[in-house]
């Protein structure tokens, strides 16, 4: 065999060296078969950490609330009710069900009425308009689509909805928002309406409902305490101080203490989540003044009058 046509492989075991001499054709393959269990080791010892999905990220008031107890404490302070079993409430929240990167709160059915609550830490004028396409979606996963096509009348449970309301624009106590307040150039009485009762939940608001509801009387000093610090200390910090002086103070302590860790990193979400929309929504304010807007400064206006999530802003093409 001529050295041309041959290739000479060392290889060392301990202290023997071994010479192989394959042909050229049987050698590529070997070399071959050595570079591919190469990449595959490299492939098996990579690690991704995953990123963090803040669009669907939950909420402190929805990880409270969706214990069922808490959400029947919560039910019978709203309507003056005195329910005992929190097996009554029949949960119907749709955990898959996002429309632009909105995720329904709460949902559930009570003595055949169906309740949708949302909690809100910035203002927000479109809650009628998002409750609109939630309450469009339970019913399609209600009702049979075959019974729509019946000469019997469909029944379908009534429809109640409540906003919790904590953000730092001051309103009153209990208000109203109406679908039909969107509706442009409307004459005479809407053909679609669509009211969400909002409820101002911060510290120092609707003391009878809080009264009757413990729990969130008690988040809502959580959230003034976050708050107070925030304004004195970095967020992270400010965070963890307010968590560690609640459990102290025996503020949602139980809660609190089981879920130190995923309330701290919430917090620090959803605080900093509002100011990033607040500095968001001023800039597109600002732009007001300005009668030469660029199409992508209108399409940022939309997105923030629809509430999306800081990350689907476009704010590349700022001037």
């Amino acid at each position: 065999m001529n050295l041309e046509s041959q290739i000479v492989i060392f290889s060392c075991n301990q202290r023997t060296v071994k010479k192989t001499v394959l042909p050229i054709s049987g050698g590529k393959k070997f070399m071959a078969k050595c570079k591919r269990n190469r990449n595959r080791a490299k492939r098996n010892f990579t690690f991704k950490t995953p990123a963090a999905n803040r669009n669907y990220k939950d909420t402190v008031f929805r990880m409270l609330f969706s214990d069922r107890k808490n959400l029947l404490s919560l039910y019978n302070a709203v309507n003056q009710s005195n329910y005992k079993n929190p097996e009554d409430l029949e949960i119907v929240t749709l955990e898959n069900a996002i429309y632009m990167g909105i995720k329904n709160d709460l949902a559930f059915i009570m003595d055949t009425n169906l309740y949708l609550y949302e909690h809100q830490s910035t203002y927000n004028p479109n809650m009628p308009l998002r409750d609109l396409f939630y309450i469009c979606s339970e019913y399609q996963k209600l009702v049979d689509k075959k019974s729509l096509f019946s000469s019997t009348l469909q029944k379908i449970p009534a429809p109640n909805f409540i906003e919790f309301y904590n953000g730092s624009t001051v309103i009153s106590d209990c208000t109203e928002l109406r679908l039909s307040s969107a509706f442009e150039c409307l004459t005479g009485e809407p053909k679609l309406e669509l009211i969400v009762t909002v409820l101002n939940v911060n510290e120092g608001h609707n003391a009878d409902l809080m009264q009757h509801c413990s729990m969130l009387k008690e988040y809502a000093q959580y959230v003034a305490r976050v708050r107070h610090y925030a304004s004195d200390m970095p967020l992270n910090e400010a965070v963890k101080h307010a968590v560690d002086e609640c459990i102290r103070e025996g503020i949602l302590a139980e809660f609190l203490t089981q879920n130190r860790n995923e309330v701290i990193s919430m917090s620090i979400f959803e605080y900093d989540k509002e100011l990033e929309e607040k500095n968001y929504e001023k800039q597109s304010l600002r732009q007001d003044a300005k009668p030469d807007m660029k199409p992508d400064l209108q399409r940022v206006k939309i997105t923030l009058l629809l509430k999306l999530p800081v990350e689907c802003y476009n704010l590349t093409n700022f001037p």
